[in-house]
């Protein structure tokens, strides 16, 4: 899907200033092994900019700070979720506390979500 192009902007302004936890979970993710899904930080999507994205998956990962649990914060979240979902997008959060806290179980988490996502849309042999 493309992107307008302000959240194409957008996405590379953001990807020059990751905050602490999405730059430790990009250094996690950004490993490309043969046999592991690639990932894309800062991917725009329609309206919105994705923190992590597997296109293969069609995963998108958000680490939610505290602002995300602010004012109207919440419903944007949910409106944003729905339309990814609507998309055929499936959506994982992770708090930038777990992130920094549990790094390992975090990256295992999507890690392991992704490769069954990547076996489900892959046809059979």
């Amino acid at each position: 899907m493309r992107a307008p192009k302000r959240t194409v902007e957008a996405a590379r302004r953001l990807r020059r200033s990751l905050s602490p936890p999405e730059a430790r979970l990009w250094n996690r993710l950004r490993r490309r092994a043969p046999d592991k899904p690639a990932f894309r930080r800062q991917h725009p999507i329609g309206p919105y900019v994705l923190d992590f994205y597997c296109a293969k998956a069609r995963l998108a990962v958000e680490v939610d700070g505290l602002s995300h649990d602010l004012g109207e914060r919440p419903q944007r979240d949910e409106r944003r979720d729905a339309w990814l979902k609507a998309q055929g997008v499936t959506v994982i959060r992770f708090s930038a506390v777990d992130v920094m806290r549990r790094i390992d179980e975090v990256e295992d988490a999507i890690v392991r979500l992704a490769e069954s996502l990547c076996a489900k849309s892959d046809p059979p042999p």
